[in-house]
C-alpha cells in the first residue's frame, strides 16, 4: 500500500490516507473473504499481528464473522453495520463496501458518459 506523502511547513513529509487500517483491512477481506491474515496484512502494509488485532475489532463490533473452513478462515461481512464515528453513524459500511468494488466502471468511463 502507498501512502499519501505532504510536505509540511517546516518542510517535512507526513504520510496519511483517507481511511484507517480497519478500513483498509475490511476492504480487503470483502475483495477476498479467504484470505490468510498474513496476504490481508501485506496488502493494507500492517503486520500479521497488527491485523489479527484488527479483524478482531471488526469481529468483535459485527462488522465480520469469522468461520473455519478446514484449515482456513472464511469471513462473511455485515453491510448493515453503521460506522462508528457519530458524524458517520447514519452511515452503514455497505456503501463504503460498495464504493470500493471491484465490479465498478473506472470514474473516467462515467465522467465521459
Amino acid at each position: 500500500m502507498a501512502g499519501m506523502a505532504t510536505t509540511g511547513e517546516n518542510g517535512s513529509t507526513r504520510n496519511w490516507t483517507f481511511l484507517t487500517n480497519h478500513g483498509h483491512v475490511l476492504l480487503a477481506i470483502a475483495r477476498n473473504p479467504t484470505a490468510r491474515l498474513r496476504d490481508v496484512a501485506d496488502e493494507v502494509g500492517v503486520t500479521e499481528r497488527a491485523a489479527q488485532a484488527i479483524v478482531a475489532d471488526l469481529e468483535a463490533g459485527g462488522y465480520l464473522n469469522r468461520t473455519r473452513v478446514g484449515r482456513r478462515n472464511e469471513y462473511t461481512l455485515n453491510p448493515a453495520g453503521r460506522f462508528r464515528h457519530p458524524a458517520e453513524a447514519d452511515r452503514q459500511v455497505g456503501a463504503l463496501l460498495a464504493l470500493f468494488a471491484d465490479d465498478q466502471e473506472p470514474a473516467e468511463a462515467t465522467e465521459r458518459s
